[in-house]
């Protein structure tokens, strides 16, 4: 079926049905992000097919700016008083949970495959969590406590280490690749810097950004101006960081952390419950966006490798942070549940898959790796955005973060 709208119609229907199906999804007692996804999904390609190829295109924009302003409220809970109280155990755990699921998924797809280069990527795509997902279940149901303090410091950090972990791999699997042993030692040098500069350029542009923004929020007293302000700083930070191939989410986390550290109290307070207000209206876009773009008919052909992915993935997140929290002596309940809060996996994973498809596609006969990456990534990341939320949801409510009726 096919129901061709202007993008603006089409967004308002968007909208709509976010809203309706996010409702039936509370009525179920699931995350209401489940509904938006759905919605998405009515709506898209594997649906009515609302949304053309070109008009998709042209609303690009809509979730690197949403995941923009999720990175920017992630970075503003990040105050330095609370990572303190928690520790440097809580890096402990962010190491281990990564690492943890790298090594699973990578030696059990290399078990199945003894395919080296294959087996190196999916591992080090593995460790990347969708902080969308995680922080729309606590902003949604206003989840507090120690385990939501741990999540939003792990969700933050996740995706940086993953780039590193991802870029070392690149580089190794390239020069497995690589048929002339020149061209991949000059390979291997390039690209083990690259994930280190683009993080730490990343950091510098967040730095900039919040630090010129934040003064300016200073010298503003009307809420309204404060919330024109951030959404200046964000997105500056997402545009001027998609124009130089920097990461949005660094980018804008860092602008939070900076205005969370330096603006005084009652600043923080008072822009915090002016941006919460606009923060529902910005996940129904962002998953409805999210959804139009899932194909639930990849899932039939997701295949043993796309359900090793799934397993490994999943126990080597829940094993490493178990085993992280166990070893910093955390509390029992945080070392059972820690781990569920971490199983979402989308945009960061899947644009990483993209980059490896364009960068294997150089290497003669090495471009079916790349496809066979990208296809188990977009199918698995299905399972886990549908997954990933309401094992989030069941962890807060177990740790007592979510307060039940």
């Amino acid at each position: 079926m096919n129901l061709q709208l202007s993008s603006i119609s089409g967004l308002g229907l968007l909208l709509l049905c976010g809203y309706l199906f996010g409702q039936l999804a509370r009525i179920l007692k699931l995350p209401a992000l489940i509904g938006y996804l759905f919605a998405g999904v009515l709506l898209g390609k594997s649906g009515l097919h609302i949304f053309n190829t070109h008009q998709l295109e042209q609303l690009s924009f809509i979730p690197s700016l949403s995941l923009g302003c999720i990175a920017f409220l992630i970075g503003s809970e990040l105050q330095l008083k609370s990572l303190r109280k928690l520790g440097n155990g809580i890096f402990v755990v962010l190491l281990a949970e990564s690492f943890m699921a790298f090594i699973l998924v990578s030696a059990a797809i290399f078990l199945f495959t003894q395919n080296l280069p294959l087996s190196l990527l999916l591992g080090s795509l593995a460790p990347a969590t969708a902080p969308a997902g995680t922080v729309a279940v606590i902003q949604e149901y206003r989840a507090k406590g120690t385990l939501t303090k741990a999540l939003y410091i792990i969700v933050a950090f996740d995706d940086a280490l993953a780039v590193i972990i991802f870029g070392f791999a690149l580089a190794v699997a390239k020069f497995m690749l690589s048929t002339s042993t020149d061209m991949a030692t000059v390979s291997i040098l390039t690209e083990l810097w690259k994930p280190l500069q683009e993080i730490a350029l990343s950091l510098l542009l967040g730095a900039a950004i919040g630090g010129f923004f934040s003064w300016i929020i200073r010298k503003t007293n009307d809420g309204k101006d404060k919330l024109i302000i951030l959404f200046c700083a964000v997105f500056s930070g997402v545009g001027i960081a998609e124009r130089y191939h920097l990461s949005p989410i660094i980018v804008c986390m860092t602008v939070g952390f900076l205005f969370t550290n330096i603006c005084e109290k009652s600043i923080i307070i008072q822009t915090r419950a002016v941006t919460k207000q606009v923060m529902g209206f910005l996940f129904v876009l962002f998953f409805g966006m999210a959804g139009l773009h899932l194909d639930p008919t990849l899932l039939p052909d997701l295949g043993l490798i796309g359900l090793i992915y799934i397993v490994a993935r999943s126990a080597g997140k829940l094993i490493g942070a178990w085993s992280g929290a166990f070893t910093m002596k955390m509390s029992v309940t945080e070392r059972r549940y820690l781990g569920m809060g971490l199983l979402s996996q989308a945009g960061v994973a899947i644009g990483l898959a993209l980059l490896v498809t364009q960068e294997l596609s150089h290497i003669p006969g090495a471009e079916i790796v790349g496809l066979q990456i990208l296809s188990v990534i977009t199918a698995t990341s299905i399972v886990f955005e549908i997954i990933g939320p309401i094992a989030a949801k069941y962890a807060l409510i177990k740790t007592g973060d979510i307060e039940q009726d």
